[in-house]
């Protein structure tokens, strides 16, 4: 679902463009103008996720501006100007420098692989530039890389690997293999796997592990070699066509029969949809059921995602609406876009999001938004979530002892 890139001075939501000057280090004029938000992502090439995420942010954007925009700061609008980050970090580096020193944002938002992230993360940090990260699940960008300007929304990759390894730890499997693919994130991924499945399962082990390159996976080689060794259970950190590909190929060749599978993202509809019938079913999952959520809040959110854009949301779409609940919250609280004082603001803020509440964590500025866990599951020809649960960030992220020895650097 390739997107044209949008041009310099693309605006949302029909705001009038209004770049405003640059006022000192990392503080802008205020004024009455709209408070520019940069906001980098892979549009193009991870469009399944960053497009419904857009769109999220179009609609919350424009809900905050009808009710009146940030009231502490004279009912200023909320403008975010969206660029595609060439999904490479020097692409990204380049498009966050264009964004502050072009389009005289206020902050920088988005990015979504980890390297990327990563690198836009120690751009901020050089810049002094707040840099609310959304997407990268690297738990290196708020540990061993963290800094005083970088946050993240999304639930790193140790919370969410400890999810699942607390959801399959009592069925006992001890001979496991992984497959994950081949960057900073399925690497991260594959060592909190071991790190946690060690302590909660006596007589665990690694049996055999599969890392196939990011976007080129050879999938009829990486499950042969699954299934050579005989696993009793398998850890998945695949997703995107790679994952399309090894689950078509793993299920024509039994590779998941009689095993227990643990997978990271899967139970994400961005990931799901694209396996229609061939969704295998019974697997642990992380993910997102979002025609099963029956808050009123959440209910809210479908209805008005349906109106606007005639399609169902996606988790990117979830992520999208926390992400502008958050930044409103952030600046009624700061009363400024001057970048110390949002930095104050977004440490250890509540937030009332579309999710239940989320804290961002003054720690390591690691939100505690959470992740639905369950089990896949076929409703006709479409792959569903079942026995899920709301797991709250909280409860999962890494212990303060060890943040600090990451951080302290």
């Amino acid at each position: 679902m390739p997107i044209r890139r949008p041009t310099r001075r693309a605006v949302v939501g029909g705001l009038a463009a209004a770049p405003l000057a640059l006022a000192g280090r990392g503080a802008w004029a205020q004024g009455g103008g709209p408070i520019r938000i940069g906001e980098l992502n892979s549009y193009s090439r991870m469009a399944a996720f960053a497009v419904p995420y857009r769109n999220a942010m179009q609609l919350a954007q424009d809900e905050v501006n009808k009710a009146g925009g940030i009231k502490a700061l004279g009912g200023r609008p909320l403008e975010f100007v969206f660029r595609d980050d060439g999904s490479t970090p020097g692409d990204a580096v380049r498009v966050a420098e264009e964004l502050l020193t072009r389009e005289n944002v206020a902050f920088l938002a988005g990015t979504f692989l980890s390297n990327v992230g990563l690198a836009v993360g120690d751009f901020a940090n050089q810049r002094k530039a707040l840099f609310l990260a959304t997407e990268p699940l690297t738990d290196a960008l708020t540990m061993s890389a963290g800094n005083p300007y970088t946050f993240r929304v999304r639930p790193n990759t140790y919370m969410q690997t400890r999810m699942l390894v607390e959801a399959v730890k009592a069925r006992g499997v001890k001979r496991w293999a992984i497959v994950a693919p081949n960057y900073e994130y399925g690497q991260s991924a594959a060592a909190n796997f071991k790190r946690l499945m060690a302590q909660a399962v006596p007589g665990f082990e690694v049996v055999t592990e599969q890392f196939p390159a990011l976007g080129r996976i050879d999938a009829g080689a990486t499950v042969g070699a699954l299934a050579q060794a005989k696993p009793d259970g398998l850890f998945n950190v695949l997703f995107g066509a790679d994952l399309t590909a090894f689950v078509r190929e793993g299920n024509t060749r039994g590779l998941f029969e009689k095993r227990t599978v643990a997978s990271l993202l899967t139970g994400e509809p961005e990931y799901m949809i694209p396996l229609g019938d061939e969704t295998p079913e019974g697997w642990v999952v992380t993910g997102y059921p979002w025609d099963k959520i029956d808050t009123p809040v959440h209910k809210a959110f479908v209805q008005a995602y349906r109106a606007r854009f005639n399609d169902t949301p996606r988790l990117g779409s979830l992520l999208g609406t926390v992400v502008v609940q958050m930044i409103q919250a952030m600046l009624e609280k700061a009363g400024s876009t001057e970048t110390e004082a949002m930095i104050k603001a977004l440490t250890d803020l509540r937030t009332e999001t579309v999710a239940g509440p989320v804290t961002m964590r003054g720690l390591d500025h690691q939100s505690t938004l959470g992740v639905w866990v369950g089990e896949t599951a076929l409703n006709g020809r479409q792959g569903t979530m079942t026995k899920f649960q709301y797991e709250d960030g909280a409860k999962f992220m890494f212990p303060e002892a060890e943040v600090k020895a990451a951080r302290k650097g």
